[in-house]
């Protein structure tokens, strides 16, 4: 049909479908803030809200506990290593100083060393006896440190034994109040669709048609966008009935749409030459003809061929002699293209000279 407008006339639907975009542009952002605030109606929920607080207090204060005598345990234990570390090292570098003095001793054969040696001797009894209580040092803090943790793996346990219970029941009450939102979505969301196919059905071409399209497009968008994605999945199942049923719906209309053009169709054809010219629109006319189809029934029509008048489908006629001039013109022109001349009523494909 573009074909048939008038300059100023496309430009201005142009404009006019730019309306319709921005205007549904709107809704849509205004849509969407109000659905984006439909989860805020519903309090939070938390894991503490379906346990036993008390309890749940009680391990996890044990658990901290736990973790702070692990933490010391595991502090004491460093510093047990290092004290262990320096008695091993003393007792090493007594020995090797001992056994130095103890070969320059035997080299000299001095008698008088030997109250030195028994107090060497004792020295070095004393360094590993102090290495000996640092490695049982260490090794109780090692103990420690086990106890410690193995406790706080145990309370760790009981305290998921106890949230494992709260997250199920947790999940549970999600999933209700998931399915209240989109109860709230399909409030919101299932008059506009209502609102859109009457719309639709009778004003779409409408005086005002730039808003009812622009309406029209929000609510297809509130519906794709805002309100299948946060379908109930039940294993799949919801989504796939509602695509059924919407599909079904759809494809229902077409059908019913196609059968009722077919049998509009079917009874225009038989109307007589001049009733089916004053159902058809001059722009229609037109937009079908500079597609090289018939205006009455829309077949293919070879419209270059001169000698073709009628359409050889439907019988209406598609040319005519000019009343004045007797050019060959198109019966749906308005004024002959030769002279100028207003096309008569009574200009039909018969009248030939």
């Amino acid at each position: 049909m573009g074909k048939a407008l008038r300059l100023s006339e496309k430009w201005f639907r142009r404009g006019l479908w730019l309306v319709a975009l921005v205007f549904a542009g709107f809704l849509i952002g205004l849509g969407g803030t109000i659905v984006g605030d439909l989860p805020k109606v519903e309090a939070p929920l938390r894991v503490d809200d379906f346990l036993d607080r008390t309890a749940a207090q009680a391990l996890r204060s044990q658990v901290k506990e736990a973790h702070q005598a692990e933490q010391d345990a595991q502090a004491a234990l460093e510093q047990a290593r290092l004290q262990r570390a320096k008695a091993r090292s003393e007792n090493q570098a007594e020995r090797e100083t001992f056994n130095n003095w103890l070969a320059a001793r035997q080299a000299t054969q001095r008698a008088e060393h030997d109250p030195e040696v028994i107090a060497r001797t004792q020295a070095l009894d004393a360094l590993k006896g102090r290495e000996r209580q640092a490695q049982q040092a260490v090794e109780a803090q090692e103990q420690a440190l086990l106890d410690a943790r193995q406790g706080a793996q145990a309370a760790q346990q009981q305290l998921d034994a106890l949230e494992r219970g709260g997250y199920e029941k947790l999940a549970a009450a999600q999933r209700t109040v998931e399915l209240r939102v989109f109860l709230y979505r399909l409030a919101l969301t299932l008059p506009l669709l209502v609102a859109a196919g009457w719309l639709f059905a009778k004003k779409r071409q409408g005086t005002w048609w730039p808003f009812v399209w622009g309406f029209i497009f929000f609510a297809l968008f509130a519906f794709f966008v805002e309100l299948v994605p946060y379908l109930p999945s039940y294993g799949g199942y919801v989504r796939y009935v509602v695509g059924i049923v919407v599909t079904a719906l759809v494809g229902r209309y077409a059908i019913v749409a196609l059968n009722g053009y077919l049998e509009r169709q079917k009874q225009a054809e038989a109307l007589p030459d001049q009733e089916r010219r004053k159902e058809l629109s001059y722009d229609v006319a037109l937009a079908r003809l500079a597609k090289s189809v018939c205006p009455g029934c829309e077949r293919p029509v070879d419209l270059k061929n001169d000698k073709i008048d009628y359409c050889p489908h439907c019988g209406i006629g598609l040319f005519d002699r000019c009343g004045h001039c007797s050019t060959r013109k198109s019966a749906f022109a308005r004024f002959c293209h030769a002279c100028g001349h207003a096309a008569a009523p009574t200009d039909t494909p018969h009248a030939h000279p």
